[in-house]
C-alpha cells in the first residue's frame, strides 16, 4: 500500500464523515449561483446547468481518479458551447457534450494524462494565480450597484470566516456564515440580491434526454469542433486541478482514470440533457479547505445540490448573493500563491520562470479561458527552455602537433535549437584533410542535428577533406545511421 493511500482518511470514521458531509453542503450552496451563471453564459435554461452540476458531481465521485475534487458545469465549457447554442440550440449542445465525453474516454484510455509531466511549475503557479483572479473578478458584480446593506453583510461574512476557525473547526466557517446571515437578513427584512434573482430553480428531477437532430454528416461536422473543445478544455482544467489538489493534500491521484472518468461524467450528463462540465477549481478549493479528502464529499455536493434546488428551492432562493460572493472572495485569498509575487521571490527566481508565470496569468485573464492560458504558458516555457539549452553547447577545436589532423569536441545536447549554429563552428578552409568530430560528450536528439552534421561533412567533402564522426552513444548512433545522407543536406 502506498504512503499516500495510508494518509488518505476513510469516510467511515465519525469525524471524517462529519467533515465530508458539511464540506459537501458548503460546496452545494456555492455551486447553485455558479451553475445558474454558467447556464446564462451558455445561453440555456438555468435548469440545464444545475442538473449538469448534479450529474457531473455524482458520476465523477464514483468513476473519477481524484477524491475530493468537484466537477460540475463550468464557465470554460460554457464559453466553448455558447456559439453552438446560439446558432443551433440545445439539442446540438447535448450532442456535442456526448461526443466530447466519448472523446475524453478515448483520450484517457490512450494515456493523455501522462502529458501533464510537461507542465512546468511556473505554468502551474500562473494557473493558480490566474484562477484566483478570475474567481475574484466574477464576484465584483455582486458588490457594484447594490444596496448599501450588502457591504456590512459581506464584511460580517468575511469576519465569520476569518475568526471562527480560530475558535473551532468543527463546522465549516462558510456554512456558518451562510446560515447565520441568511437568517439575519430574512428576519430583518433586508431587500438584498439573492440566489432567487439569478434565475428560476427547478421543481422536478432531471429526466432522460436524447438530442433531436438530423443524423447527417453535416450535423457531425457542425458539432465536432465544439465537441473537441469540450473534451480538450475539460481535460486540461480537470488534470491541472487534480495536480493542484495532489500538492495541497500531499496525496496522489490516478490521472488516467480522472481523464476517462470526466468523459463518462459528460456522457451521463448529456444523457440527462446537461450542458457538460469539468473540474471546478473554486468549489474544489472550498471542499479541500473545509477538510474534505474522500469521494463522499463530491457525491454529497451533487446530492445536496439536487435536494436544495428541488426540495428546498424557496429557502435556497433567500440566500444573499453577498454571502456566497464573500465565500468565493475568501477562496480567492486562499488560492492565490502570494509567495510567488513577493519581491524576495521575484529577485531569486530566473526571469524566464517569472515570464512564463506572467504570460500564463495574462492570457488566462484576457481570454477568460484557463486552458488557453496553460497552453500559452507551456509553449513559452518550451521556447525559453530551448533557447537556454541551445547556448549550453560548446565546440572546442584542437589541432594535432603534426598539423595533419584536427579534432572538434562537441559538448552539450544537440537538437533543433542548438544544432542550427553547429555548421558555423568549423574552420573549413583552414583545417587539414583529416577532420574528427567527437560527440562523446553530446547526444543527438533529432533529425535537425543529423542534417547539420551532414552539412558539415558536405562542406568538407567539397574541399577534398574527410570527416569522421566518433563517440556517438547507442541511441545517437542509431539515429545517425538511419538518417545520415537521407535528409537532402546541401553545402
Amino acid at each position: 500500500m502506498s504512503t499516500s493511500a495510508l494518509r488518505r482518511p476513510s469516510w467511515t470514521q465519525p469525524r471524517v464523515l462529519r467533515t465530508e458531509v458539511l464540506a459537501g453542503l458548503v460546496v452545494a450552496l456555492a455551486l447553485i449561483p455558479e451553475a445558474i451563471s454558467f447556464s446564462i453564459i451558455a445561453g440555456v435554461d438555468p435548469r440545464v446547468g444545475l442538473f449538469a452540476s448534479f450529474t457531473m458531481a455524482v458520476t465523477i465521485a464514483v468513476v473519477g481518479g481524484r477524491p475530493a475534487m468537484i466537477s460540475a458545469a463550468t464557465g470554460a465549457v460554457a464559453l466553448v458551447v455558447a456559439p453552438l447554442v446560439r446558432q443551433h440550440g440545445l439539442d446540438h449542445l447535448v450532442l456535442a457534450v456526448l461526443l466530447g465525453g466519448a472523446l475524453q474516454v478515448a483520450l484517457g484510455l490512450l494515456g493523455v494524462a501522462r502529458l501533464m509531466r510537461f507542465v512546468p511549475r511556473s505554468v502551474m503557479t500562473g494557473f493558480v494565480n490566474a484562477l484566483a483572479i478570475l474567481i475574484f473578478i466574477a464576484q465584483v458584480p455582486y458588490f457594484v450597484g447594490v444596496p448599501w446593506a450588502v457591504y456590512p453583510v459581506a464584511a460580517t461574512a468575511i469576519a465569520i470566516m476569518v475568526l471562527l476557525p480560530r475558535v473551532t473547526t468543527a463546522v465549516p466557517a462558510p456554512l456558518v456564515a451562510v446560515l447565520v446571515l441568511t437568517t439575519a437578513t430574512a428576519l430583518a427584512h433586508l431587500a438584498l440580491p439573492d440566489v432567487g434573482d439569478q434565475g428560476a430553480l427547478p421543481d422536478s428531477l432531471p429526466s432522460l434526454f436524447w438530442p433531436d437532430v438530423p443524423w447527417t454528416w453535416q450535423t457531425l461536422t457542425t458539432v465536432a469542433p465544439y465537441a473537441c473543445g469540450v473534451a480538450v478544455v475539460g481535460l486540461l482544467e480537470s488534470l491541472m486541478t487534480a495536480k493542484l489538489v495532489d500538492e495541497l493534500t500531499d496525496t496522489t491521484s490516478r490521472k488516467s482514470r480522472e481523464a476517462w472518468g470526466q468523459g463518462v461524467a459528460n456522457i451521463v450528463t448529456g444523457v440527462f440533457g446537461g450542458m457538460g462540465g469539468c473540474a471546478m477549481i473554486g468549489q474544489t478549493m472550498i471542499n479541500v479547505r473545509s477538510g474534505a479528502r474522500t469521494r463522499l464529499s463530491t457525491f454529497l455536493a451533487g446530492t445536496f445540490l439536487l435536494v436544495l434546488v428541488v426540495g428546498l428551492g424557496d429557502l435556497v432562493a433567500m440566500i444573499p448573493m453577498a454571502v456566497l460572493a464573500s465565500v468565493m472572495v475568501m477562496v480567492t485569498v486562499a488560492t492565490f500563491d502570494w509567495h510567488s509575487v513577493r519581491p524576495s521571490t521575484l529577485r531569486r527566481m530566473p526571469r524566464s520562470e517569472t515570464a512564463v508565470m506572467v504570460v500564463t496569468v495574462v492570457v488566462v485573464i484576457a481570454t477568460h479561458n484557463l486552458a488557453i492560458g496553460v497552453v500559452a504558458g507551456v509553449i513559452v516555457a518550451a521556447l525559453l527552455f530551448a533557447r537556454r539549452v541551445a547556448h549550453l553547447v560548446t565546440v572546442v577545436r584542437s589541432l594535432e602537433e603534426d598539423g595533419a589532423r584536427v579534432r572538434y569536441t562537441v559538448v552539450g545536447e544537440l537538437f533543433f535549437a542548438s544544432s542550427n549554429d553547429l555548421v558555423g563552428q568549423f574552420s573549413y578552409g583552414e583545417d587539414p584533410a583529416d577532420v574528427v568530430v567527437d560527440l562523446s560528450s553530446s547526444h543527438v536528439w533529432d533529425a535537425s542535428t543529423v542534417a547539420a552534421l551532414d552539412a558539415v561533412s558536405t562542406k568538407y567533402a567539397a574541399r577534398g577533406k574527410t570527416v569522421r564522426i566518433e563517440g556517438l552513444n547507442d541511441a545517437s548512433a542509431a539515429m545517425h545511421d538511419r538518417l545520415a545522407g537521407r535528409l537532402g543536406a546541401e553545402a
